[in-house]
């Protein structure tokens, strides 16, 4: 078995697509580690509509193909069409962050995914969900690469959020008040 991270992200009824997701991966793989889950402003989108984003880790035997595969197939059934246009709205977005310690392109999957290191979005919530785990390459820790992090223009905060009737995250007042 080896640790996979996945990076969620919904702007199309997010919230009740994200609940979807996760009770999908938990019928698929079993106990999910759950990150907060953020409200981010859209990141090279022309549409206006937020983000919901978190990051989820479990345990999996399954190949980096059959992981691809297996997202990709969830995506599509929650209405994603591979002909849409790449920064447009969706119901689901479901990204493979790292599978175990497996680097370059394995399966026509790029491990681990570059955007851990560019955008808030991934790398806030990987890096408190696994703030003590390095980078596959760069063997930096999470917590380190977020707190070297320029924000720039990126903007996100954490959102209410349950999922099975429990809590998953929490809005903190003072990151709303700033947000807006």
């Amino acid at each position: 078995m080896q640790q996979v991270t996945v990076s969620l992200g919904s702007n199309i009824e997010p919230a009740r697509h994200i609940r979807l997701c996760l009770d999908a991966l938990t019928a698929r793989f079993g106990a999910l580690d759950i990150s907060r889950v953020f409200e981010s402003e859209p990141v090279g989108f022309d549409d206006s509509r937020n983000f919901y984003n978190l990051v989820v880790a479990f345990e999996s035997n399954a190949s980096p193909g059959e992981l691809q595969a297996w997202a990709k197939r969830l995506e599509a059934e929650h209405g994603r069409r591979p002909d849409t246009p790449k920064f447009s709205p969706r119901a689901l977005d479901i990204d493979l962050l790292t599978i175990g310690a497996f680097c370059g392109v394995i399966e026509g999957v790029t491990l681990p995914r570059d955007e851990i290191t560019r955008n808030a979005f991934v790398l806030q919530p990987l890096a408190e969900l696994l703030p003590d785990e390095a980078h596959p390459t760069c063997g930096t820790l999470y917590t380190t690469l977020w707190q070297r992090f320029d924000l720039g223009a990126q903007r996100l905060w954490p959102v209410d959020f349950t999922w099975r009737g429990r809590l998953i995250s929490q809005a903190d007042p003072v990151a709303l008040t700033a947000a807006r």
